[in-house]
C-alpha cells in the first residue's frame, strides 16, 4: 500500500556530479508516475531500481531543458525494448510538436503510441483512475515557459469491516459491500445494528504536491491546501531574493512560507542552484520557518505510511 516518492534529480539548470537535474517518481499503490525528466533521468531510474516499464504517465512541469531534456532518450530506450503500451505525457502543447519533430527528423518510429495531454493555465483534473487523481495548477515562471504544478491525491477507501463484529451480528456476505459504504445493518427481526459497531473509518487518503519553477505565489498554497507532502523549489537562500525574482524562482524562506500557508504536513525543498554544492544552508533557512522540512537528495525516498503517523525517509 505504498505512497512513496523517489528523488531522481534535485538540481537546477547545471547538474553536479552528485546531483542530477529535476526528476521524480511517485509510486501510488504500484502506479508509477514520472514527474519531470531532466537529462540523465533514465540512468537514475536504473540506478535507483525503479521499474520504469511500469511508468505509463509522465508529467512535465514546463519546457526548460533541465526539466525535460531526458525525455527523448527515455522514450527511445523504451522503444528499443519493444514496449507496446501507451505512454501518456502531460505537458505544454508545444512538447508534442517538439517530440514528433525529433522522431520525424531522425526517421525513427516508436514501438508504442504516445498520447499527449495539453496543460492549461487553469486548475484542472488531468488524470483519474480508481485509486488516484492528478490535478494541475498554474505557477508563475518565465513567459516563454509557462509552468504548472501537480497535485496527486489518493482516493478515499471504503470503510474497514470488523470481521468478528459482523460475524456476531450474522451479517450476510452479500451485505458486506453496503457496510463498507457506511450503511447500518437491519436484522431479519428488524433490529438495527449501527454501522459504527460493525466498521471503522478507513485510513485517511494521502496526497503529494509538486511545485516546480515559480516566483513566490501565495495562490499556490490555496491549490495544495492540507497536502501531506509538498515539494517546493527553493533555488536560492533569501539573501539572493533579487536574483530569485530576476530568474522567476523562489527562495527557501518563501517555500517554507507556502508550506505554512498551505497547512502542509511536510516540506521537501530542492531545485538547488549550483552555487550550493552543499544545500544545507537552503534546508536550514526553510526549517527556521517550517520545522518539518527535508532537503531533496538524489536517491532519497520519502514515504507516507498508510496511517500517516510519521513520514519515513530512506536513503
Amino acid at each position: 500500500m505504498k505512497f512513496e516518492l523517489t528523488i531522481l534529480g534535485c538540481g537546477s539548470a547545471v547538474p553536479l556530479k552528485h546531483r542530477n537535474c529535476t526528476a521524480q517518481v511517485l509510486n501510488v499503490l504500484e502506479r508509477y508516475f514520472l514527474i519531470d525528466c531532466g537529462e540523465g533521468t533514465q540512468h537514475q531510474l536504473r540506478k535507483y531500481g525503479i521499474p520504469y516499464n511500469k511508468i505509463n504517465h509522465i508529467f512535465i512541469s514546463h519546457l526548460h531543458g533541465d526539466h525535460f531534456f531526458g525525455l527523448i532518450g527515455f522514450l527511445s530506450s523504451l522503444s528499443m525494448q519493444n514496449r507496446k503500451g501507451e505512454m501518456h505525457i502531460y505537458a505544454d502543447a508545444r512538447l508534442e510538436r517538439l517530440i514528433n519533430f525529433q522522431f520525424e527528423l531522425l526517421r525513427s518510429k516508436l514501438s508504442y503510441p504516445l498520447v499527449f495531454h495539453s496543460l492549461t493555465r487553469e486548475p484542472s483534473l488531468i488524470f483519474e483512475d480508481g485509486v488516484v487523481t492528478v490535478e494541475s495548477f498554474p505557477l508563475k515562471h518565465r513567459p516563454e515557459a509557462p509552468s504548472c504544478g501537480f497535485l496527486f491525491k489518493e482516493k478515499s477507501r471504503k470503510r474497514t469491516i470488523l470481521k468478528q463484529a459482523a460475524a456476531d451480528a450474522k451479517v450476510p456476505v452479500a451485505f458486506m459491500q453496503y457496510l463498507q459504504m457506511g450503511e447500518d445493518y437491519i436484522t431479519p427481526e428488524g433490529v438495527v445494528v449501527p454501522n459504527s459497531e460493525l466498521t471503522i473509518d478507513p485510513p485517511a487518503s494521502r496526497s503529494y504536491a509538486f511545485v516546480s519553477d515559480t516566483l513566490y505565489s501565495p495562490k499556490v498554497a490555496e491549490y495544495v491546501q492540507g497536502v501531506d507532502m509538498l515539494y517546493h523549489e527553493a533555488t536560492y537562500c533569501h539573501e539572493l531574493l533579487k536574483m530569485a525574482k530576476l530568474n522567476y524562482h523562489t527562495t527557501a524562506a518563501q517555500a517554507a512560507d507556502i508550506a505554512l500557508k498551505a497547512n502542509a504536513k511536510q516540506l521537501i525543498v530542492g531545485h538547488y542552484s549550483s552555487r550550493y554544492p552543499d544545500p544545507e544552508p537552503v534546508i536550514q533557512e526553510a526549517r527556521t520557518i517550517f520545522s518539518n522540512t527535508y532537503g531533496a537528495e538524489d536517491g532519497l525516498v520519502f514515504e507516507i505510511p498508510l496511517e500517516k503517523r510519521k513520514f519515513v525517509v530512506n536513503n
